[in-house]
């Protein structure tokens, strides 16, 4: 799985809210609500987030193998 759980500390380090995503880089509520879940977004918008924030992939999401929740093995 891939957690986008990075992405929320490199914002607030960066100084950019989600509010300034959807107005100022004209983000869509329904991206940000992919991101908040974990879903599925497009290489384009890792890319676009990247640029935004002047970071890497790495600073916005990583992988965590299925049945892991917060370095924890789930059963």
């Amino acid at each position: 799985m891939i957690s986008f759980e990075p992405l929320w500390k490199t914002m607030k380090n960066r100084g950019v809210s989600q509010y300034k995503l959807i107005k100022e880089y004209h983000f869509s509520t329904g991206q940000l609500d992919r991101l908040r879940k974990n879903g599925n977004v497009s290489s384009y918008t890792l890319d676009q987030l990247c640029q935004i924030l002047d970071c890497r992939l790495e600073d916005i999401a990583h992988y965590r193998p299925n049945g892991e929740a917060d370095g924890k093995e789930t059963r």
